[in-house]
């Protein structure tokens, strides 16, 4: 028994909209198939989990859950299903670096379980570690052909990657298994518009929703759509549909936000960043959005925004100290507008450390350090008056 077959929904991110209740049925090539060569459960371990799910249930009863999780797996480091619970809690708390330690482990005590895999992958996606998170499912996806929720994501991170051919082709064996499957069909729409295929994506997106008119994940493909063709009305109403067909995705919010953002509607932006951390008060996306949107907001007569920002990426580091996200954004904050540039080096520097080499914001955190470096050597100005 685990938090899947108990019925508790903790979704974790991403287009495939994260983790949900699912019965404790694994998804594999061999539902319902024990991990063979494992000795039976120890009978304290196991109560102990199902004491976590249940305090995972109850108003600020996570931290307690994570104890009692921990406790299981002291005393049963075998039982995967505590392991991956405590991952999922762990994610949904934001620390991202713990859940991966113990998605990981659940996976080399189960590796025929979807859930385990999907979840680590989704972690890693969460981390910026995209070619980790599609390395990892296509090693799963050789093992079991049949698994189509972890080659959906596979497609996923394959696009995330830059693998654009060879998720595309990825996104058509889920098709060849599913027909008509609108998130299969959404994939396949951003992989063609990553590609700059814009009229090949909106037919996609069409077919996905003509299929199934309620799909989240179609709704968000077409306002991705809609974005890249500069329609910055109908991406918003995109993803606020989408954000009404499955309210418990944060996805859609954070793409609201972005769209807002980048209209300049920081106040708006703001409210939707609040709307998440309503629902999901450890969201460490959300946390470095309006970390930004309240720098953003800011001014020398009003540096108090500026604090509210850096104490909420504080917050984030303080769970994972290696989100680069929360990284570049304090270093942003710090040089640009708190002017500390001493202090913003030191966070730029953690972030070139922690990112990815293909990371897209290593050039522009280059140019920090160089910047840094040059008012670090600067002579200090002379006296009011001039030098006497």
């Amino acid at each position: 028994m685990s938090l899947r077959a108990l019925g508790l929904a903790l979704a974790i991110g991403a287009l495939c909209t994260g983790m949900v209740a699912c019965g404790g049925k694994h998804k594999g090539a061999k539902p319902g198939v024990a991990t063979p060569g494992l000795p039976p459960a120890n009978p304290l371990a196991v109560t102990k989990m199902v004491q976590g799910v249940q305090a995972a249930k109850e108003p600020k009863g996570i931290p307690r859950a994570i104890d009692l999780l921990k406790e299981a797996i002291q005393i049963d480091g075998n039982l995967w299903e505590a392991r991956y619970d405590l991952g999922v809690l762990y994610a949904q708390t934001g620390a991202l670096a713990a859940a991966e330690l113990q998605l990981k482990a659940a996976q080399k005590i189960a590796p025929s379980e979807q859930d385990v895999a999907v979840a680590l992958a989704e972690v890693r996606r969460r981390r910026g570690e995209h070619k980790d998170a599609a390395d990892g499912l296509e090693e799963y996806v050789k093992a079991f052909p049949g698994a189509v929720e972890a080659r959906t994501l596979y497609v996923t991170t394959l696009r995330d990657s830059g693998q654009l051919d060879k998720a595309i082709q990825n996104a058509r064996e889920v098709l060849v298994r599913r027909p008509g499957d609108p998130t299969a069909l959404s994939e396949l729409a951003l992989c063609h518009l990553a590609k700059g295929e814009r009229d090949s994506a909106q037919l996609l997106v069409k077919q996905a929703l003509d299929g199934n008119a309620k799909s989240a994940p179609a709704h968000r493909a077409a306002g991705l759509v809609a974005l890249a063709n500069g329609d910055d009305a109908a991406a918003f109403q995109a993803f606020q549909k989408a954000a009404q067909e499955d309210p418990r995705d944060t996805t859609s919010r954070l793409n609201m936000a972005a769209v807002l953002t980048r209209a300049g509607a920081y106040a708006k932006a703001e409210e939707q960043y609040r709307a998440i951390l309503a629902v999901a008060v450890d969201d460490a996306a959300a946390m470095v959005g309006l970390a930004a949107v309240l720098r953003a907001q800011g001014d020398a007569k009003n540096t108090a925004k500026f604090d509210q920002a850096k104490q909420l990426l504080e917050k984030v580091l303080e769970r994972d100290p290696n989100d680069v996200r929360a990284l570049f954004n304090m270093g942003v904050l710090l040089f640009e507008f708190m002017k500390r540039p001493d202090e913003a080096k030191t966070y730029f520097d953690r972030f070139l450390s922690e990112a990815p080499s293909d990371h897209p914001q290593r050039a522009e955190a280059d140019r920090y350090m160089s910047q840094a470096s040059v008012q670090k050597k600067a002579p200090p100005p002379a006296p009011a008056g001039g030098a006497k």
